[in-house]
């Protein structure tokens, strides 16, 4: 049975879709089946593998609304190994429709169950809001990793984000333990960078991973969304892809030494 991981922070900007998209595609890469599941209404991650979202016949709405199997939805990516539930603006309405049901939070975590066994990890990349959809994509989860920007502001909202997903296990009896925080959009030549790294620490303490891997600013990473292609079949050998191949060892090993 493979691992379910929700990559979320409310923040926009904090590098989620693109660890969401090159996490899943080096995984990938080190021969692990990988299902991405694009919780976004706005489709970044599918659009990251040159698909057009507007002329999907089938998304992960299709698939949540019972319109169409979950199997059909699916379709691989130019990456080996990787696979995508696809997304488009259908899905901004989704949250009206689920809310309106009993168990509107455990919808996404059935419709994954008949796939789960399929693939070694599923990725979803979710929302940067605190809404029904990130509600279902942490009962979805088995854990969580949380990208957050080498940024002043880094660490605002990241309580509100830490007691969302505590709640969620309290009160829907559904625990998403922490992963891993990954701090991205890293500039070395400043020393802001190590300052939120040294924040990141003393906020967090023991209690949860620091990946000891950080994700640079990196040109690569950033323009190659607009080529359909995740950075390491951009430039396999941009910073960019480097870290990221790096980050999914050092998540690997950490799980055997877990284990």
């Amino acid at each position: 049975m493979g691992e379910t991981i929700a990559i979320i922070n409310q923040k926009g900007g904090c590098g989620k879709t693109t660890t969401a998209v090159n996490l899943a595609a080096s995984l990938a890469m080190m021969d692990k089946s990988i299902l991405l599941v694009d919780m976004d209404p706005q489709a970044n991650a599918t659009t990251s593998f040159g698909i057009n979202k507007v002329e999907l016949e089938n998304t992960v709405y299709s698939a949540i609304s019972g319109q169409v199997n979950i199997k059909k939805a699916i379709i691989p990516t130019m990456v080996k190994n990787l696979f995508i539930l696809p997304s488009n603006i259908s899905l901004s309405g989704v949250e009206v429709e689920l809310s309106k049901l009993d168990n509107y939070h455990i919808v996404l975590k059935e419709l994954l169950e008949s796939v789960k066994s399929i693939f070694d990890y599923i990725i979803i990349d979710l929302p940067p809001s605190l809404g029904v959809i990130t509600i279902n994509g942490l009962v979805a989860s088995d854990s969580v990793i949380i990208p957050i920007q080498a940024e002043y502001f880094a660490l605002e909202g990241v309580a509100d984000l830490v007691n969302t997903i505590k709640l969620v296990e309290e009160r829907l009896r559904s625990p998403s333990p922490i992963k891993g925080i990954v701090l991205t959009l890293y500039d070395s030549r400043t020393r802001l960078g190590k300052e939120v790294y040294t924040e990141l620490k003393k906020y967090f303490g023991d209690k949860e991973h620091i990946f000891k891997t950080v994700i640079p600013r990196n040109i690569r990473l950033a323009e190659a969304p607009s080529y359909g292609k995740p950075c390491i079949m951009y430039d396999e050998d941009s910073r960019g892809t480097k870290s990221y191949l790096k980050l999914a060892k050092e998540m690997l090993e950490l799980e055997k030494e877990n284990k």
